[in-house]
């Protein structure tokens, strides 16, 4: 026994050595925050002032091209979710996204050592809860160890916690536990912020999955009244709503910097890879402020996937650079994978790459080529490869510079035919791709009447009249 027991020990040991280098890790997303609305931006519009997003992007490394995989909320958020284009589940709308998909497809925690605990934190928009309380679509049925959370289909009312009635704002989920406004006190970002500080402060000791999804700066337009008032004083030019983004944009600003002087300040700053970016671009309706892109949210103009992009891992690569690959948000979770040496038991081939080749500098290169499609409703799609960039809408095919011409102002389409042409059949065969993967893979169950979006106040006056004309003939 005693010359097993040395052995056992000393393996031990080696075993607890490798999972301490293991980091932690933490993904920040943000909520249609433009691409502008964030001080780090040179064309930052002057009222904009983000002083701790600007610290870690300087700490951290900046991608300067740096795409989501869709152009709304819950695609983007599926992708990141799977490290796969989401159209291989069928995923292509708000509304696809928003009902879920397969709860036995595994998502990013499932992914990770056994030894790291995880918590989504925010906005979930990955299923709706309408089998409460079996909740199949839920994070806790997903791999995830612990929430703080809400389903639904997006937005949700920023001071009151169990949503707003004749909307979709869904109550807010504590693991499995539906909240009242009598477990609540205070501004949403705030809160979110709050549960994710004293998940670190529980955590660090241990490895840790930290998912922080703000709905910051989603609609509704909110914010403390005081923080508007400030916002107006200083700044009378300016439409009241985009005063008052810009007090939902301090908030979210504060909630990044107490993040991450939390992890320096329990000493696991270090070996943390930290991921930062927002979902899509910024939200005309918000009057989100995308600088010089073309398009904004909704759109898969450069306005609608471009978003700010942050890396951060000291213990692991130098900061304070900027890098101009094109990459995307299908990157995260092969990046935590090769991160964290699961990749033997990730049994996925990803559409997304490890960024560690580029951030490590082992290479300059990443991907050749890049695709979206935001479904057959809007019949929209973009292929980017290299610096050009195609584009159609409604089968309006362009062609784009974007290395010259970043803002999408001149369509070369005319020009180059051959180029635009060959790059739209790159897509044609993509998408077939997609529909052969969705078919195999069958994720989503066929769309329900009751899983339908509500009709707007708009579609329910049309269809009543519709149904008085058929009645008075």
């Amino acid at each position: 026994m005693k010359h097993f027991a040395i052995p056992l020990l000393s393996v031990l040991h080696c075993l607890n050595a490798f999972a301490a280098e293991r980091p932690n890790i933490v993904v920040i997303l943000t909520d249609d925050q433009g691409y502008a609305d964030i001080s780090f931006n040179p064309n930052h519009p002057k009222e904009v002032a983000t002083p701790h997003m600007d610290a870690l992007a300087r700490e951290g490394v900046f991608f300067s091209q740096a795409y989501t995989s869709g152009a709304v909320c819950s695609p983007t958020r599926a992708g990141l979710m799977l490290g796969l284009y989401q159209q291989r589940l069928g995923i292509y709308t708000a509304g696809d996204g928003g009902r879920g998909f397969n709860p036995k497809t595994k998502i990013f925690p499932s992914f990770l050592p056994d030894g790291h605990t995880s918590t989504a934190v925010g906005k979930w928009h990955l299923g709706l809860d309408t089998d409460y309380p079996k909740l199949s679509m839920h994070a806790l049925n997903r791999g995830f160890d612990e929430c703080y959370k809400f389903m639904g289909r997006g937005g949700h009312d920023y001071f009151k916690l169990i949503g707003v009635k004749g909307t979709d704002y869904a109550p807010i989920y504590r693991n499995k536990t539906r909240l009242k406004d009598s477990d609540y006190d205070g501004y949403m970002t705030t809160r979110l912020t709050e549960e994710a500080v004293s998940f670190i402060g529980r955590q660090k000791q241990n490895p840790f999955f930290l998912y922080l999804a703000y709905n910051a700066v989603h609609a509704p337009a909110q914010a403390p009244k005081a923080d508007i008032e400030r916002m107006q004083e200083r700044f009378p030019h300016l439409d009241k709503k985009r005063a008052i983004l810009l007090a939902m944009l301090e908030h979210l600003d504060l909630g990044v910097g107490a993040v991450v002087n939390k992890l320096k300040a329990e000493g696991v700053w270090e070996n943390t890879l930290l991921f930062f970016l927002t979902d899509n671009g910024g939200s005309k309706g918000m009057l989100a402020d995308n600088g010089k892109l073309r398009g904004f949210k909704g759109s898969l103009f450069e306005g609608g996937i471009r978003t700010p992009w942050i890396v951060s891992w000291p213990a692991k690569f130098k900061g304070g650079r900027t890098l101009d690959q094109p990459v995307i948000s299908l990157d995260i979770l092969p990046t935590v994978v090769e991160a964290t040496g699961t990749g033997r038991l990730a049994k996925r081939q990803f559409d997304g790459k490890s960024l560690l080749p580029l951030l490590t500098g082992k290479s300059t290169e990443h991907h050749p080529v890049l695709f979206w499609n935001s479904g057959e409703e809007k019949a929209e799609w973009a292929v980017r490869e290299g610096d050009w960039k195609a584009h159609s809408l409604r089968g309006k095919l362009a062609l784009y510079d974007l290395a010259n011409d970043p803002s999408e102002a001149t369509n070369l389409a005319a020009k180059k035919p051959a180029l635009a042409k060959r790059l739209a059949k790159r897509h044609a065969d993509w998408q077939a791709e997609m529909r052969l993967s969705e078919a195999k893979l069958s994720p989503i169950k066929p769309r329900q009447k009751t899983d339908a979006p509500k009709p707007s106040a708009r579609e329910l006056k049309r269809e009543q009249k519709r149904a008085e004309r058929k009645k008075a003939r």
